[in-house]
């Protein structure tokens, strides 16, 4: 009989317990509470504060929630998926940030309508661009299909890296009169 040794998904490191899949270091290390800004969701000395790079440039959101920070958030009144242009959803066959926020919506007291934003060019592929080539790709990249003036607006996505989309679809939904702007994400990377 052949075995195989079981190794932590992120460590590497050999499993006491095959079924858990991470060890438990690697496994604190990911539900530990360390402080991060409310903004951006990045580590930062306090949680109560502003971090850094957010007192130098503010982003344009008023929070940023990631799925293992959740904690006291005020309920929008509407949840806006990031769109991916028709051609990539078509290839794809789905969006993760609308099926995000369409189970959200189903248990939260908000609504969400896919199709309120429209992402109008396609892009290049984010992941493989830096900062500054993200913000430049996505300029002037999406259209407002609803009123918004007055509500108050969660933009979910599956992962915020430098948050290029999101600053670029909060300044989109600014301009349409939006009365407060927070995001929520799957995942915030550094």
């Amino acid at each position: 009989m052949l075995t195989i040794s079981a190794q932590c998904w992120l460590c590497r490191m050999p499993l006491a317990l095959i079924s858990h899949g991470m060890c438990s270091r690697c496994t604190s290390a990911l539900l530990s509470e360390r402080p991060c800004c409310p903004r951006c969701a990045l580590p930062a000395l306090s949680g109560r504060q502003a971090c850094g790079r957010c007192l130098q440039k503010m982003p344009p959101w008023s929070s940023l929630l990631a799925a293992r920070r959740a904690g006291l958030i005020r309920y929008p009144d509407v949840l806006v998926s990031v769109p991916l242009h028709r051609g990539r959803q078509w290839r794809r066959g789905f969006n993760q940030s609308a099926l995000l926020a369409e189970s959200l919506a189903h248990w939260l007291p908000c609504t969400h309508h896919p199709g309120q934003l429209i992402r109008t060019q396609p892009a290049r592929i984010q992941h493989r661009l830096n900062a500054r080539q993200r913000a430049r790709n996505l300029k002037n990249a999406f259209r407002l299909e609803f009123p918004v003036e007055g509500c108050h607006i969660a933009i979910v996505d599956d992962i915020v890296t430098t948050g290029s989309t999101v600053s670029e679809i909060a300044r989109v939904l600014k301009q349409g009169g939006a009365a407060s702007l927070q995001v929520w994400c799957l995942c915030r990377t550094l």
